[in-house]
């Protein structure tokens, strides 16, 4: 007696001879941060063509897919938007620049006067990942700064100087933690604190600083406070 095939069986055999089939495209490559990985990954940018399949050989064309991106090692598919998150090597970058210019923007409102607040400055600095950075060299940039824009230590941040800090923070902050980004602000915050009180200047600069990392006016002076108060 034969084998009763279910509704299972049934379901499945039309499987193996109906269906559509996607043919990829290469149309370009790159370096990314691979979620599946989870690190930076070579990638081709591939489109599809999605064609109507009977008996295995394609028919009649269903049409084009969204184009994906493939990681060249895990060969998973991820949409295009995965291209917006930086790579480990882009993002250490980025984020040593941003503090550098926030060292900076923070001596440019007044610190520069003092050794303290220079040496506060480096050492942020060379933490973040310029292991060369010295007082003298943050001191000549932020005279050259202040040469180049007409600008007096102690003045509140100009147009020129929130640009700046804006160029080196908003695109950084959508990949920041709520305590990454509050940690960069605190980093400003300790160099002006280095040689005293904040003065207007400085906490001018620093509030810029929060504004371009998406960190409310509340919380800037909340953390702000904070790091007045000795830990």
């Amino acid at each position: 007696m034969l084998p009763v095939r279910g509704p299972i069986g049934r379901a499945a055999r039309p499987a193996r001879f109906l269906g559509t089939r996607t043919a990829w495209t290469p149309v370009g490559d790159g370096e990314f941060f691979c979620p599946g990985c989870g690190g930076d990954r070579n990638y081709q940018r591939l489109t599809g063509h999605r064609r109507f399949v009977l008996f295995g050989v394609p028919v009649l064309p269903r049409g084009e897919t969204a184009p994906v991106v493939e990681c060249a090692a895990c060969r998973r598919h991820f949409g295009t938007d995965v291209l917006d998150h930086p790579t480990t090597t882009r993002f250490s970058a980025m984020l040593r620049d941003a503090v550098h210019t926030v060292a900076l923007a923070v001596l440019a409102a007044g610190g520069t006067c003092s050794r303290t607040a220079l040496e506060a400055a480096a050492g942020t600095v060379r933490a973040a990942g310029f292991d060369d950075c010295t007082e003298d060299q943050l001191n000549a940039l932020v005279e050259a700064l202040a040469a180049d824009t007409g600008r007096v230590y102690g003045e509140s941040c100009g147009a020129g100087l929130a640009i700046e800090l804006h160029e080196a923070l908003d695109p950084l902050a959508p990949h920041l933690a709520p305590v990454g980004r509050e940690a960069i602000l605190l980093q400003g915050a300790r160099i002006a604190l280095a040689d005293g009180p904040y003065t207007p200047a400085e906490r001018d600069a620093l509030s810029t600083v929060g504004a371009a990392l998406t960190i409310c006016s509340d919380d800037v002076s909340r953390l702000l406070a904070a790091a007045r108060t000795p830990s």
